[in-house]
């Protein structure tokens, strides 16, 4: 019997929303449009983009630590 969820999985999914609100935050369009309210459901996507920017380091290391687990480990 298989798990629906996994940790591995919530953990891809994380670093993929961050990576990917940082990257909007990028461009000016998107930044306007999806990460203007600060508060509410919609305000995570604009805390995940602050975690994205400020944190880089960290979250590019942890992407590599990830992709070599995806890929080799499991």
């Amino acid at each position: 019997m298989t798990n629906v969820y996994s940790l591995d999985g919530i953990l891809v999914f994380g670093l993929l929303f961050v990576c990917t609100c940082a990257y909007f935050k990028k461009v000016p369009r998107l930044k306007t449009w999806l990460l203007s309210e600060k508060k509410g459901v919609w305000g995570v996507f604009y805390k995940a983009a602050v975690i994205g920017t400020r944190l880089h380091a960290a979250v590019a290391i942890t992407c590599v630590v990830m992709a070599f687990y995806v890929l080799f480990i499991k």
